[in-house]
């Protein structure tokens, strides 16, 4: 098993959204930013096949609905094939995975652990 801490939170939906709104290519800087961001702290990983994730989202509050948060798992799943962890992120490659919410006003974040079955 391994794990990855994304320091900060990833975009949710509600900003995603929004910034498509603006124009394309704030969202193509959001989605890059975000996915090189994973990408990065994602490279010290092996190759894997098949993988599970069981992600905990650490949140600064209660103010975002789960389901806005857990959009977030595009950017992580895209840095995980942008780091060469896995070949793409399909049925093929994502076996399954879970999201769990914890607040940590102090130290927001997204802690990964990736099992390869």
């Amino acid at each position: 098993m391994y794990k990855l801490v994304i320091p900060g939170e990833l975009p949710d939906l509600n900003q995603i959204i929004k910034v498509s709104k603006i124009h394309y290519g704030a969202y193509s800087k959001l989605k890059k930013d975000n996915t090189d961001k994973v990408t990065w702290i994602a490279k010290k990983l092996p190759k894997m096949k098949r993988i599970d994730l069981d992600i905990t989202w650490y949140c600064k509050n209660k103010r975002k609905d789960k389901d806005n948060i857990a959009s977030g798992i595009k950017f992580l799943l895209d840095g995980l094939v942008k780091a060469g962890v896995i070949k793409n992120d399909g049925w093929r490659e994502v076996n399954s995975f879970s999201h769990n919410f914890k607040v940590d006003k102090d130290n927001p974040r997204v802690e990964i652990e990736i099992k390869e079955v």
